[in-house]
């Protein structure tokens, strides 16, 4: 099925379409803004050609959806599973309080990029940033895997300021030669040669192959990992990370 949606489609007009259709495979085409796609979608590929709005994928519960454009903010809000793919760019607050699935991005994003993730059991969920992002990313982070490969080559910092704040579970890769600026107390921070195996391995593999990446030279790349600080007083407040 392929929806043209235009700037005439409202939202929700788009939104019933996809999910009344009895297709699996889904195509929007031409889409301007319109919020909410595949929100709380399961059993389903949604292939997005354009910029869709605000909230795309927003408890997703395992529908997979591909954008070829950019995305807007709050991509992936609360997702239990399935998988979000952006070849272009994301906005503010990707993946918030996500709970599962994974959100691969092949450029930048904005502000507070997974803050509130959480894990529980076999529910991990994942978030790479191709690009950079910007600053809060990670905020209250109470499990997963967030990875921001910094690619493109660009002369600033991978991640802006406060990266971790409040940090309490997860992990974060940054694949980077230098720490992040203020980078809180409770965070601790290891720096590793390369990835070489271990579930971090397997995903960025999954990535690369997802964009067509060198492999290695992604891999390869000296990274920092940050985990919380078990010793801190803060990260003691939680008992489910």
């Amino acid at each position: 099925m392929t929806i043209t949606a235009g700037a005439e489609l409202h939202f929700q007009k788009l939104n019933e379409a996809v999910r009344e259709s009895r297709d699996t495979e889904i195509t929007v085409d031409n889409c301007l803004g319109q919020r909410y796609i595949g929100a709380g979608l399961s059993g389903k590929t949604v292939t997005i050609n354009g910029t869709p709005g605000n909230a795309l994928g927003a408890y997703l519960d395992g529908a997979e959806i591909v954008v070829h454009g950019n995305a807007q903010d709050a991509m992936g809000d609360t997702m239990n599973a399935g998988s979000i793919v952006v070849y272009g760019n994301g906005g503010d607050a990707v993946g918030y309080a996500m709970r599962g699935g994974r959100i691969f991005i092949r450029g930048n994003a904005g502000y507070r990029v997974g803050i509130h993730m959480k894990a529980y059991k076999e529910n991990k969920p994942v978030i790479v940033i191709g690009g950079r992002c910007g600053s809060f990313l990670g905020e209250y982070q109470a499990g997963g895997i967030i990875a921001v490969l910094g690619l493109g080559g660009e002369e600033r910092p991978i991640v802006g300021n406060f990266c971790g704040t409040g940090m309490h579970g997860g992990e974060i890769y940054l694949r980077t030669d230098k720490l992040p600026p203020l980078l809180p107390k409770q965070v601790r921070a290891e720096k590793l040669d390369g990835i070489d195996g271990g579930e971090i391995a397997d995903i960025l593999r999954d990535y690369c192959k997802q964009f067509g990446l060198d492999e290695k030279e992604v891999l390869g790349h000296a990274f920092y990992k940050l985990t919380p600080d078990s010793e801190n007083q803060y990260h003691r407040m939680y008992t489910n990370n």
